[in-house]
């Protein structure tokens, strides 16, 4: 069973289930969990070799999407699900093969196709750092800066380095995301399509979801619906927090 973080409390709107992409973990979304519990129970769990969570051989979005129904199931009934980039990816193929763990979902920023891009960069440049001599995470920032640049990217790695852990280490099996990289990128040969409703939510400065993915979308989700948030990239949910609450709210309370 994967790690999970409960909060608030159960009430008539559906418990909210979100999902965190590769390299990251339930407490990047404890803000906005924590936000959206005023009014429902929220759930958090960190994906499979990330986290607090089980390690494993593989990183297939099928493992994933069973993983994730085992948490639902464990709680007693369908959840509103939101994903974010794997996690989106997981999430779609959860609705998609098990529909009725699923009331609404919602996708954030990533579509149903196979990306051409790898992020083993970063697993080079995490993989680089000689943990041992760090002892701040201002230590971790500064010998990271030459390979990882952005100075968004490096403030999300270093979420999942464990510094109180001797010696410090980091909460991902990154062997395992390195060997199954193309699998995380690519998209799973899955048939159907989910017929609940579906936000498809993007950063407007990213260029995951693009205009051409829309007929692939709406072959998998009929019934999806499509909005921005200005000035977002791909980490849409950290660097605009407020507008990612509100649009979640419009869309599931």
């Amino acid at each position: 069973m994967l790690a999970i973080q409960t909060f608030g409390e159960p009430t008539a709107l559906p418990t909210l289930l979100i999902v965190h992409g590769l390299f990251g973990s339930g407490r990047n979304w404890g803000a906005i969990a924590r936000r959206m519990a005023d009014s429902r129970r929220v759930i958090t769990a960190d994906q499979r070799n990330h986290g607090d969570s089980f390690r494993a051989d593989s990183q297939t979005y099928a493992d994933m999407a069973d993983d994730l129904a085992e948490v639902i199931e464990g709680q007693g009934g369908a959840m509103d699900v939101v994903g974010h980039s794997m996690g989106g990816k997981a999430a779609m193929v959860l609705a998609l093969t098990k529909a009725g763990l699923v009331n609404r979902l919602v996708v954030a920023d990533i579509a149903p196709v196979a990306y051409t891009h790898s992020q083993s960069h970063l697993i080079d440049a995490m993989e680089a750092l000689d943990v041992s001599g760090v002892a701040t995470r201002g230590d971790a920032d500064r010998a990271l800066a030459a390979a990882v640049p952005d100075d968004a990217t490096r403030a999300f790695l270093l979420q999942s380095l464990d510094l109180k852990s001797v010696p410090p280490r980091w909460r991902l099996n990154l062997p395992v995301l390195r060997a199954e990289m193309a699998r995380i990128t690519g998209w799973p040969d899955v048939t159907g399509a989910y017929q609940g409703r579906t936000l498809f939510l993007s950063g407007a400065e990213s260029s995951y979801v693009r205009p051409e993915h829309r007929d692939v979308i709406r072959a998998l989700f009929p019934h999806a619906r499509f909005a921005r948030i200005p000035g977002a990239g791909h980490w849409l949910h950290a660097e605009k927090p407020r507008e990612f609450e509100a649009a979640l709210r419009v869309f599931l309370d």
